[in-house]
């Protein structure tokens, strides 16, 4: 460090959050750097405090802070046991059943990746072991059809001693090497999947099918608990919530005991954790064990929702979408967890939907704005952007560039708002390619820009992000999903690293 300065080579937050399950050392406390040098927490923060004022989004976050933890948790929770109530649609039920069982996955993987640190990209396989192992012990595949208390626990062992299994290497192995090895455990289950409907048995003369190949595993039993028998959307949507209220209360009871934070000191320097007496390679083994326990079970009630289990389903997509859940929360955060969970779940299904993509798309565009920036300018910005959309129209007219007429290519509510304002050329295809390469690099110039220069570039951004959208990847579903997850991670990964809810390292340079 030079100068005097104290904030100077000190960087990020850290505290406590007892609902949050984030332990921290809190405010005006000592962050030591391995020199012995300490930065002070507060001091730290100082930067952040003072800038956290400005617009509509601190404004709502520092009221949403200062509710007790029970009305921060309870208001989401009773809308969730409401939701079935208010909701008969087949097709949402079976939505929030998704929802929840990606937020179960979501948590286990925050255990190991959030917490521990480790970088396990074989955790969808895990997630496959849990579903086969039920399905396996509750269909005809093998003739067995144990009740629900014996094939449940069953399953969530197998695939827990699986866990134990693979994180062996995690001992010695860590970062990228580990990565490799686990990502090779996931690949191994999907071919020892694929190849499981032809088995050769010491004693029999015809292969074996086990997992059924290609074509899974049909027929599965559903859950059945103390005389009740779980059957349709409604009850797995309860029974998934149960599950998840109960792993919440249980991961933030865990994060505030020794293991809890011993597993976040390994997380943050295994070689520091392990200087101070930490058991390092135990609470590895640990972390494995119990990420892999919660994604069985989430496996069991996916097998018994489904009514079947195949191996397309634990592939490498769903990997990425669950990495995305707990990068875009925040690592080591629970409620992060669960909304990064939630966006990730809920966006491929909202952005399936033309008119639904776009009316997300304008109130997440006009929000995102509102929410940034102080009202008066957040006003100025949109007012520009429309300004500048009529003056674009004008200048293409002038040119004789051809273009659709407003009856030719609106659709839908915003589409008909938009109709006299925004241009659509004739070549959408063309133009539209060429238009989002230059909001590729209108983004990566307004990301180095500072001060002022940023609210007059904005205009400019805003309409290139409009017109990108109407007249390009609304037409196309399946595109937009995968740019708009995309671009969403990679703009708050340049905007907030640590992730919505996630917190910055404390670091002495």
């Amino acid at each position: 460090m030079t100068g005097d300065d104290p904030t100077e080579g000190a960087r990020s937050i850290s505290g406590s959050d007892p609902i949050s399950g984030d332990p921290g050392p809190g405010p005006g406390t000592l962050a030591v750097s391995p020199l012995g040098i300490g930065t002070d927490e507060w001091v730290a923060q100082h930067e952040t405090r003072t800038t956290a004022g400005n617009g509509l989004g601190a404004r709502v976050t520092l009221l949403w802070t200062k509710l007790p933890a029970a009305v921060r948790w309870g208001l989401p929770l009773l809308v969730f046991l409401l939701f079935p109530v208010v909701v008969s649609s087949g097709y949402l039920l079976r939505i929030g059943v998704n929802l929840g069982l990606f937020a179960l996955l979501a948590l286990g993987l925050n255990v190991v990746v959030g917490y521990a640190g480790l970088l396990d990209l074989g955790f969808v396989a895990f997630y496959g072991c849990g579903a086969y192992a039920y399905a396996l012990l509750s269909s005809d595949q093998l003739g067995v059809h144990l009740p629900t208390w014996v094939s449940v626990p069953a399953a969530v062992l197998f695939t827990g001693l699986i866990g134990l299994l693979v994180s062996l290497p995690s001992r010695r192995l860590s970062g990228d090497y580990l990565a490799i090895v686990t990502l090779f455990f996931g690949q191994i289950f999907t071919e020892l999947v694929l190849a499981g409907d032809a088995v050769s048995l010491p004693g029999s003369s015809d292969p074996v099918d086990i997992t059924g190949g290609a074509n899974g595993i049909s027929g599965v039993s559903g859950w059945s608990l103390f005389g009740f028998t779980f059957s349709g959307n409604r009850s797995y949507y309860y029974l998934v919530l149960f599950f998840v209220v109960i792993l919440v209360l249980g991961l933030s009871r865990i994060s505030r005991t020794r293991m809890g934070r011993a597993w976040r000191a390994i997380g943050e320097d295994p070689l520091a954790a392990a200087a101070m007496t930490i058991r390092v390679n135990r609470l590895k083994l640990l972390a494995f064990v119990v990420g892999a326990g919660i994604a069985g079970l989430s496996g069991t009630i996916f097998a018994a929702v489904q009514v079947g289990v195949y191996a397309s389903t634990f592939d490498l997509p769903m990997l990425i979408l669950l990495y995305a859940a707990v990068i875009l929360g925040g690592s080591g955060s629970l409620p992060g967890t669960l909304i990064g969970a939630a966006i990730m779940s809920l966006l491929p299904e909202v952005l399936r939907q033309p008119n639904y993509s776009e009316l997300l798309f304008f109130v997440g565009l006009i929000a995102g704005v509102v929410w940034i920036l102080r009202p008066k300018i957040a006003a100025l910005v949109i007012a520009g952007t429309v300004a500048l959309g009529f003056g674009i129209n004008v200048v293409l007219l002038a040119v004789g560039v051809p273009y659709l007429s407003a009856d030719e290519w609106t659709k839908g509510v915003i589409g008909q708002l938009l109709g006299r304002w925004l241009f659509v050329p004739q070549e959408r295809l063309l133009w539209g390619n060429v238009a989002f390469v230059l909001l590729i690099a209108s983004v990566a110039v307004f990301s180095r820009m500072r001060g002022r220069a940023k609210l007059w570039f904005l205009p400019v951004l805003l309409w290139l992000a409009v017109f990108v959208w109407m007249v390009r990847l609304s037409t196309e579903s399946s595109l937009t999903r995968q740019l708009v997850i995309g671009s969403t991670l990679v703009v708050l990964m340049i905007a907030r690293p640590q992730g919505l809810f996630g917190r910055q390292r404390v670091e002495v340079l």
